[in-house]
């Protein structure tokens, strides 16, 4: 296993929130399933702010997942699924055939304000799955597997798929890795990574020394798919998002908030839902 390139997150503010984009970029479409990350803050908001500006729109197709590291986030959708997930917390969506859904920050937040540092990933769905019915879960930091090694100098929430033993907290429905990993300085770990898998390794602080080499927060790393040894050590308090996954190398064309095979598909999903076909929105 060789890094084969390093991918700076671009700063792309929306309104009044900071916000990088590691993924897609300029040199590298996807990393099949994973195919889109929004890295937003850190920020510190005031006092009556407005918080995040997501209000209510579809998505077909995919699936996002929501790293909540500070704030909270009160997730709404058609299919009648309501939560609000704070620090520490993950949402997982599968919007499947189509749903309409709006995340938003709580009341709470807004009135207090406080810190905030958010992140979205989306993950693709196989062609067999792109119409499963919708899905949504999400769960506070204590209702989430994780696992400690060195001693607690490497602390691993388990989101998806199975470490040594420890199962992930979410159900997928396809073969999937994912975990928070938050390290002290000087912590380490090995992860051995099948040979058939892509890697999803995005530094979210800190600065870590990946395969021998030190890389800084706000950078997606690309590695060679040959599968090994993946050997990461904190240089600083670190945390990063790891996961990884057999590809589907199937064609994917992504417009809006749609992922789907096709431009046909694409032009369907956006019919079916000036048509009312994602269910209705009445929050």
């Amino acid at each position: 296993m060789i890094i084969k390139e390093i991918h700076p997150a671009s700063y792309h503010p929306i309104a009044d929130l900071i916000t990088y984009n590691p993924l897609p970029s300029p040199k590298l479409r996807q990393i099949d399933p994973f195919i889109f990350l929004n890295h937003h803050g850190f920020q510190t908001y005031p006092k009556n702010n407005r918080g995040l500006p997501f209000g209510p729109h579809p998505h077909r197709g995919m699936e996002t997942v929501t790293f909540i590291l500070e704030g909270d986030i009160m997730h709404q959708d058609s299919g009648g699924h309501e939560s609000v997930i704070k620090s520490g917390g993950i949402q997982w969506m599968t919007a499947g055939r189509g749903l309409i859904h709006s995340e938003v920050s709580s009341s709470a937040f807004k009135k207090e304000g406080g810190d905030l540092e958010i992140l979205q990933l989306w993950l693709n769905l196989p062609a067999k799955l792109k119409m499963t019915e919708p899905r949504y879960l999400g769960l506070q930091k204590d209702e989430i597997n994780h696992f400690d090694l060195e001693n607690g100098n490497v602390n691993i929430q388990m989101i998806a798929g199975e470490w040594d033993g420890n199962k992930g907290s979410f159900e997928t429905l396809s073969p999937i890795f994912l975990s928070t990993i938050t390290m002290v300085k000087g912590g380490k770990f090995t992860k051995n990574i099948p040979a058939e898998e892509n890697i999803f390794f995005y530094i979210v602080r800190g600065e870590v020394k990946v395969l021998g080499e030190k890389i800084p927060f706000r950078n997606l790393i690309e590695f060679s798919a040959d599968g090994g040894d993946l050997v990461v050590e904190a240089t600083e308090d670190s945390i990063l998002i790891l996961g990884h996954a057999k590809p589907f190398n199937e064609p994917m064309v992504a417009q809006g908030p749609f992922v789907m095979n096709t431009q046909e598909e694409i032009m369907e999903a956006y019919r079916d839902y000036q048509q009312g076909k994602f269910g209705t929105w009445s929050h």
